[in-house]
């Protein structure tokens, strides 16, 4: 695994200040070559044991080997993107770019997201009389999706959209229903509202954002976190939107996996929609 990827995926578990050097590493990459441990330390007025200690809690001897293979993961781009790509195969270089990140994103939401919590929100699915999936705007897309996927395996899932009506689609919920709110950045007031009175009154609230602290995040009972990083946005929405969309087909494929009645069933009705359109 590489140094910056080590970094992203336990970041969350680290304390306050190993976040702070953690956040200063990650948007400085290409500049760490010139940082001693002591520069850094004072650049973020820590101690320089602090900075060593980081180093070696990432599996590093210290703060040089860090930095070294920090160094090694920008040199083959896992750092910030290259500027430009040769105009004589630009095509080519401009997709094997993109795989590369997609590639890296969806790594990193593996690594985010371990087996024994997908496995519980799997259960949870499969418990489940009603799932309702919700998100606004663009989180829609993914939201809509997985309700259409778990309405093809056999599961009752509903997928809302609208804001205003989101409390009247829910009102016939049951405690053992499950809500999957999708919200990249997990601030949108509505769906945290609502996620707290489904998870007070009703069942199981499943959060699906990025992986950095946000409301929805920590008012879930479970969370699926995405990571996605680029230093142009219009690039990062478009890791962001594979590696989710990646995260949720796991999740998918997890619930099909051990029943063999859902997997049959899906077999059939793609048979049949393979027949309506031959005809």
């Amino acid at each position: 695994m590489s140094a910056m990827l080590k970094i992203r995926s336990e970041r969350d578990r680290m304390s306050a200040i190993e976040r702070r050097i953690a956040d200063f590493v990650l948007d400085n990459a290409h500049l760490l070559r010139d940082y001693s441990s002591q520069q850094l330390a004072n650049a973020l007025e820590i101690s320089q044991s602090s900075v060593v200690k980081f180093g070696q809690k990432l599996g590093y001897r210290g703060w040089p080997d860090l930095k070294f293979a920090i160094g090694e993961d920008v040199a083959r781009g896992a750092g910030p993107a290259p500027a430009a790509v040769p105009a004589r195969d630009g095509h080519a270089a401009l997709s094997e770019t993109l795989w590369r990140a997609k590639a890296a994103a969806e790594q990193e939401t593996r690594l985010l997201n371990p087996p024994e919590a997908l496995d519980a929100i799997a259960a949870a699915i499969r418990g489940a009389r009603t799932v309702f999936a919700i998100g606004l705007g663009q989180d829609g897309i993914g939201a809509r999706a997985l309700a259409l996927r778990l309405a093809q395996a056999g599961v009752l899932a509903v997928h809302l959209s609208d804001p205003a009506l989101l409390p009247t689609g829910l009102a016939n919920a049951r405690r053992e229903d499950v809500l999957i709110a999708v919200s990249e950045h997990g601030r949108r007031s509505a769906l945290h509202e609502l996620g707290r009175m489904f998870r007070e009154r009703v069942g199981t609230v499943v959060s699906v954002t990025r992986h950095t602290p946000n409301p929805l995040r920590a008012l879930a009972d479970h969370a699926l976190l995405v990571s996605a990083h680029d230093d142009r946005a219009h690039v990062e929405s478009l890791l962001y939107q594979s590696a989710q969309q990646h995260l949720l087909d796991l999740l998918f494929l997890l619930l099909c996996q051990d029943d063999s009645e859902r997997a049959l069933r899906l077999d059939r009705q793609a048979a049949r929609m393979r027949q309506l359109l031959e005809t």
